[in-house]
């Protein structure tokens, strides 16, 4: 049966051809892009919705052809990607780094292919790795949690328990102590499958289950799952923080901030770049200098963050760049202290200036 379902899919989606190479496409011909969405879908208003967004603005500004493709498990991603780049999709974009074995084995099959994928590097000559300094950023709102909490104790809650969310908790934590060095901090992820970011009731359970144990901010990078994070701190009348989207919208003067991760510019760049025969393959970075990640302020928010505290903010934000500031990397910490990643000894932990940013995601 799953097999069967597997099969309807990709037919439905992508239909089938048996080109064993990328397409030949003349130069007046209209380009034509794929996005594979993970799980989570377009609406999850989070990391794919960012993905989304990126790629119908380049849409609507460029004369492209958009397919989009949501893909309903895991075992999808390899013939949504191979069904792309069989049909003559110029530019096959894949979100999120469970998409990368399946990118590493299809697209040296197709060379005149360009991939993009977020989050993952995959080191093929003709694909373009898109990565964040997510520390960079969950340092800054954990910066503002540390600030505005008022009984000392906050949480982070985790979709999928994988590095690179560990690298999001390990900012956020050392942010908040920035602030608050007596500060408490609670940590609870969702699960170890994929399923992890589609699970707005756990989500729910493990705020309130937060809030119980004294945590009167909650940052949560846990996709879809966020909404019941959200549910729980209005019910409790506490706070969240959004992640990867702005997300101050979905539940106002509720939602502290977000910690944006600008996975719609990086999205819609590469398109652009894909658009004017200017595609680089190779790992491209974003981070705080370039707001290619950062914190959310807006209407929703105003009158939760104070001129006062943005003004530290930005002050973190200029320390972090002149390197007075040295945000742990979980990627390098999991390695100097293989036991205890997320409490290595100072002494011992680097900048992780590496994943800085070196290129600008503004349109």
């Amino acid at each position: 049966m799953g097999r069967l379902l597997l099969a309807v899919f990709v037919g439905l989606f992508l239909g089938c051809t048996k080109k064993e190479s990328g397409p030949s496409v003349s130069s007046d011909a209209k380009v034509k892009v794929g996005l594979v969405l993970d799980k989570g879908g377009k609406d999850d208003k989070s990391f794919n919705a960012a993905a989304f967004k990126g790629a119908s603005d380049a849409a609507k500004d460029f004369d492209i052809e958009l397919k989009v493709v949501e893909s309903p498990d895991d075992a999808s991603y390899e013939p949504a990607i191979r069904g792309l780049a069989e049909r003559g999709f110029q530019l096959v974009i894949t979100v999120g780094f469970a998409q990368s074995d399946a990118l590493k084995k299809i697209s040296p099959q197709f060379p005149k292919t360009h991939f993009a994928i977020v989050d993952a590097m995959v080191d093929v000559p003709n694909v373009a790795s898109l990565l964040f300094s997510e520390h960079e950023g969950s340092y800054l709102v954990g910066y503002i949690a540390g600030s505005k909490t008022e009984t000392g104790t906050v949480g982070f809650i985790g979709g999928m328990d994988v590095d690179l969310i560990k690298r999001f908790e390990l900012g956020y934590r050392e942010g908040v102590l920035k602030a608050n060095p007596k500060a408490k901090i609670l940590t609870n992820y969702v699960g170890v499958s994929s399923e992890a970011w589609m699970n707005p009731t756990k989500g729910r359970e493990l705020t309130l289950s937060q809030i119980g144990r004294g945590a009167d901010i909650i940052f949560s990078a846990a996709g879809a799952t966020n909404s019941g994070v959200f549910d729980a701190v209005e019910e409790k009348k506490k706070f969240a923080i959004g992640v990867d989207s702005n997300q101050n919208w979905v539940k106002p003067g509720r939602v502290l901030t977000s910690m944006m991760k600008r996975v719609d510019l990086a999205v819609y760049n590469t398109i652009k770049a894909e658009k004017e025969g200017k595609f680089v393959w190779g790992n491209k970075f974003f981070g705080i200098a370039d707001k290619g990640v950062d914190y959310a302020l807006d209407e929703h928010n105003a009158a939760l963050i104070s001129d006062e505290l943005k003004k530290k903010v930005e002050q973190v934000r200029t320390d972090i760049l002149s390197g007075k500031i040295k945000v742990s990397d979980y990627y390098v910490t999991r390695t100097l202290c293989p036991k205890s990643p997320l409490n290595c000894d100072r002494s011992q932990r680097r900048s992780g200036e590496s994943g800085r940013t070196t290129q600008s995601v503004s349109q």
